[in-house]
């Protein structure tokens, strides 16, 4: 491979994620369904079709910025198990709120996904259900180590979690983003356990 060619993959790649930063703000600002890919294209200063050499369709577009805030998501939560995955995810939400333009994209597509025609309505049905099951797992985990307060079920946990965790940001976005998430999120694991849950350092 050349010089020219590593150059050009390189403008290539940064010219995608440019895309998918732009397409994220737009999504989050008017919905999928108000945003439009010409937008988009002036928004990163290249014409219509220089847009779809990257991302032929608008579907193809949503789904690539779906599947990238949730790979950064992932790799910075890890994989921790029981307490620590639940406090890992409260420091999520924590990180989320320096990050409104996520909040604001994944409150707006989760809402208009409800539809089953809407193009990320499989999306958001997947990711639901992993984010729930895997929270419960992480019940789970805590219940076995004798963490969690009798009479708590972990399934019924971990479906509240992820409901109060979304809940909040849409308060959040609606408060001016001044709920503070992360605060709630840890008040109530810790009223669910038998050990101390301290803040992350």
């Amino acid at each position: 491979m050349t010089a020219t060619t590593r150059q050009g993959y390189a403008k290539g790649r940064a010219k995608r994620r440019e895309i998918l930063d732009q397409a994220m703000s737009l999504f989050g600002e008017v919905g999928y369904r108000g945003a439009s890919l010409r937008v988009i294209a002036t928004r990163c200063g290249i014409s219509h079709p220089g847009l779809l050499h990257h991302f032929p369709t608008k579907e193809s577009l949503l789904l690539a910025v779906l599947e990238h805030r949730d790979a950064v998501d992932d790799e910075w939560l890890g994989d921790p198990a029981g307490i620590d995955r639940l406090r890992r995810l409260a420091d999520l939400a924590e990180l989320n709120a320096r990050r409104r333009g996520i909040v604001e994209l994944y409150s707006v597509l989760a809402a208009e996904a409800t539809s089953a025609g809407h193009p990320a309505h499989d999306y958001f049905v997947d990711r639901y259900r992993n984010s729930v099951t895997t929270t419960a797992l992480a019940y789970a985990q805590a219940r076995d180590e004798g963490a969690l307060r009798p009479g708590i079920d972990p399934d019924t946990a971990g479906s509240q979690f992820i409901a109060l965790m979304d809940g909040l940001q849409v308060q959040w976005l609606l408060s001016g983003c001044v709920t503070d998430m992360a605060g709630v999120l840890r008040a109530h694991v810790r009223a669910q356990l038998t050990v101390p849950f301290p803040e992350s350092p």
